[in-house]
């Protein structure tokens, strides 16, 4: 029996359960660590989780139940940017880390906005289906009617990481580019030729507005129908952070209604979607599946993070990422030392 039990739902989390954990252990082989599969029901997986030292979150909700039978877990690892799945205030009244790849997935989703953002400005899918209904000529006229993209505005809702990615690309288009977070320093902003607005600002003023806010209680159902209808009505709203940010059903209306012109969404409020939701049968709407992080090396790097992050709790050290550092302060863990790390041939 290994000296460190780590257990993980027999979940599929975007690949399929059961699928191995080489890359994960590719950190763990020296500290005498096993990753475990337990059962998906909540009551079964408390069972199996109550004497592991580490929980490797993918596939269900990990609940207050669950991290208050925990007995003595020193982490929660994520694969993934969001923690949305995981009770973090229970897991920092118990004391326990929670890790996810916060700094993973950044220029794929990055290069997804941009995608996003052109493909509705020049209304690419639009185009795309008139081709194939054979209107050749009704493409031209629609694109008669908006502007160049250089000298527009772009607009960021939260300014994380993803966010100045995406303003260092899109700085060469020529977008002027303003930001509202309340959490982020305005003396950042200028380095990335982003100027501090407030919400009201960003939403009044920009012709793209990218949402970046993540899913935590506070950005739950952020934007709703007095947002949108500040908004200008050529505005094309982008989000590739979280559904549950915005009002759909206002955000329905507001593209029914003219309020925006368009909507570019990898995120929606359900997922998948109901076939009933009026979004997939708007012409207006350009839409992907929640797939903006998604690369060849999304695997690899996303399961190297998670077995990187365990072996450094479980050794005592700090992890990289914490989404609850406030707990660090009160556990025995080190500071961050790097450890060493067996390469696959890709890496």
């Amino acid at each position: 029996m290994a000296q460190f039990k780590i257990i993980t739902p027999a979940a599929a989390s975007f690949t399929i359960a059961g699928g191995g954990y080489e890359l994960e252990m590719e950190a763990l082989e020296g500290i005498d660590a096993e990753i475990v599969e337990g059962p998906t029901e909540a009551a079964a997986f408390i069972e199996a989780a109550r004497d592991a030292d580490a929980l490797y979150a993918k596939g269900i909700p990990i609940t207050r139940r669950i991290i208050d039978s925990l007995q003595k877990c020193r982490v929660i690892a994520l694969g993934t940017v969001g923690v949305d799945s995981v009770d973090v205030a229970a897991a920092t009244e118990r004391g326990i880390p929670v890790t996810n790849c916060s700094d993973t997935f950044i220029e794929e989703v990055a290069d997804h906005v941009i995608a996003l953002l052109l493909a509705g400005f020049r209304r690419l899918v639009e185009q795309d289906r008139m081709v194939r209904d054979g209107r050749w000529s009704d493409g031209r006229p629609g694109l008669l009617k908006i502007p160049r993209l250089m000298g527009q505005t772009l607009g960021f809702v939260a300014f994380g990481n993803v966010a100045r990615a995406v303003a260092r690309r899109a700085r060469p288009f020529g977008l002027r580019m303003i930001a509202y977070d309340p959490y982020v320093s305005e003396l950042l902003m200028p380095d990335y030729d982003v100027h501090p607005a407030t919400l009201e600002e960003v939403l009044r003023t920009s012709d793209f507005v990218s949402m970046h806010a993540p899913a935590t209680s506070e950005a739950q159902g952020m934007l709703k129908e007095r947002h949108f209808r500040m908004m200008k009505p050529g505005a094309i709203f982008i989000n590739t952070g979280r559904g549950p940010t915005v009002d759909e059903a206002a955000l329905i209306k507001a593209l029914q209604e003219g309020w925006i012109a368009h909507a570019a969404l990898d995120v929606l409020e359900t997922e998948p979607p109901r076939r009933d939701n009026l979004l997939l049968s708007m012409p207006n709407v350009t839409l992907s599946p929640h797939n903006a992080s998604a690369s060849a090396r999304f695997d690899p790097a996303r399961k190297r993070r998670v077995g990187q992050e365990l072996a450094l709790a479980l050794s005592g050290r700090w992890p990289l990422s914490c989404v609850n550092p406030s707990v660090l302060a009160g556990t025995k863990l080190r500071r961050w030392q790097p450890i060493p790390m067996q390469r696959g041939p890709n890496s």
